[in-house]
């Protein structure tokens, strides 16, 4: 096993880049076959990823399986996270805040991991129905059994933040950023470096588009991204002009477009965490890449002009899901 520069969530020390796992067995496709999931995970092991994401939602418990039957020989060796709340209901996605639910589905994620303790749980969504308060209590209640180490919220704003930060420390907020969302610059990221959270950034590479992924511009029937916007006409069209602007920065700097958002990312605060998902271990090795070398402040601000708040065009999720986020939003962003 390599090492790999490091960052911080609550008590952990984790690689400053960590792998998001969902799309080894969810929501993307093509997804890959079992052997070369497994044959993915353990090489982020080897090259010093020692920060692993995965959640209840992920295949519905399939992702978590993946994990725990691919990783946990090795268990003293990362971070293992994981999330509550959003899940199957009913053989659907839905939200179920109430401790209850969590309790519930914490033991079954804990069966699933092959684990009888999750680094770092997560609030996966918040549930309106349920105060955040009652939600995190249940979590405290977990710390307390010895089966979770840390709480973690994702998708949520820097006010729910706050309040659930009142009831226990908050280890780390999750939340989509990358240079086509920016919604965290509202205001939860500086709530995170005020509070002492890590803010650890999903998507990173805009959903793969942003890395030029060609699985991301030509999707195959049942890909979750087929039903966001902009991944639709005629914003697909207006968003793959931006991103050709920046693989132009990104080609003049001699790196890959992936490297470029990931290094304006960790640019962006010492707390910050991203986590790319790939099913390629080419793809992984050259986004680990970007901590091995200095990245120039003046490239970093031309990443920040070319990707104002309103250049995407498009708003990031569809309506349902848009319905099922906490985050801040920014003024005229378009949000159906």
């Amino acid at each position: 096993m390599t090492s790999l520069p490091t960052r911080n969530i609550g008590p952990f020390t984790v690689s400053a880049i960590g792998l998001g796992c969902m799309n080894l067995s969810h929501a993307y496709l093509p997804r890959p076959d079992a052997a070369d999931a497994e044959r993915l995970l353990r090489h982020a092991l080897d090259v010093g990823v020692t920060f692993f994401d995965t959640a209840a939602l992920y295949g519905f418990g399939a992702n978590e399986e993946l994990l725990g039957r691919t990783l946990m020989d090795r268990r003293d060796e990362f971070t293992l996270a994981s999330k509550c709340v959003l899940g199957e209901i009913d053989g659907k996605r839905g939200l179920d805040g109430s401790p209850a639910a969590i309790t519930r589905v914490l033991e079954d994620s804990l069966r699933r991991l092959k684990v009888d303790y999750i680094d770092l749980y997560y609030l996966h969504r918040l549930d309106p129905k349920v105060p955040i308060e009652e939600s995190v209590g249940a979590l405290v209640r977990g710390i307390e059994a010895g089966k979770i180490g840390a709480i973690g919220l994702s998708e949520m704003s820097a006010a729910t933040l706050r309040r659930a930060h009142a009831v226990h420390p908050i280890a780390a907020m999750q939340t989509e950023y990358s240079p086509w969302v920016r919604n965290p610059e509202i205001a939860v990221l500086d709530a995170c470096a005020e509070l002492g959270t890590a803010f650890v950034a999903f998507s990173p590479l805009g959903r793969g588009l942003l890395a030029g992924n060609p699985n991301a511009a030509n999707l195959l029937p049942g890909d979750i991204r087929g039903s966001m916007p902009r991944f639709q006409q005629p914003h697909l069209e207006a968003n793959l002009q931006l991103i050709a602007q920046l693989k132009g920065l990104a080609d003049q700097a001699d790196c890959t477009a992936a490297q470029l958002c990931l290094a304006w990312l960790l640019a962006k605060g010492d707390h910050v965490v991203p986590i790319p998902g790939t099913t390629s271990i080419a793809h992984l090795d050259k986004d680990l890449a970007t901590l091995s070398r200095a990245w120039p402040a003046d490239l970093i601000a031309a990443v920040d002009d070319l990707f104002s708040f309103d250049a995407p065009s498009g708003p990031r999720y569809p309506r349902e899901a848009q319905a099922q986020v906490d985050t801040e939003t920014w003024a005229g962003e378009p949000l159906v």
